[in-house]
């Protein structure tokens, strides 16, 4: 049997230092996504840590989308991660996951 995987926020996972507290926020600002708190507890995250998809303004952003106003979150690694993760979770029940 597996040991499943430490369920990681968006920050941990791309290692940015944009979270609150973050060794990158002088420089680069706080992320929206660590600050936003209606998406605590979420898929298991802290404020909307593994719900950044839901979260407008996050660092992520492709450059071709600033213009556009679309990002391309389900083409991102973390994002099919914690879907994968919350689908075994919830043994194959999608409706669990905040999309």
């Amino acid at each position: 049997m597996s040991t499943p995987r430490r369920r990681l926020n968006c920050w941990e996972y791309r290692n940015c230092g944009r979270e609150h507290g973050g060794l990158m926020v002088g420089l680069l600002g706080e992320c929206p996504v660590s600050s936003t708190m209606k998406h605590d507890g979420q898929n298991g995250g802290i404020a909307a840590g593994r719900t950044c998809w839901l979260v407008p303004g996050t660092s992520c952003t492709p450059i071709n989308a600033v213009t556009s106003g679309a990002r391309k979150c389900h083409e991102c690694e973390f994002y099919r991660r914690v879907i994968n993760e919350e689908q075994e979770k919830a043994h194959g029940v999608y409706s669990s996951v905040a999309i």
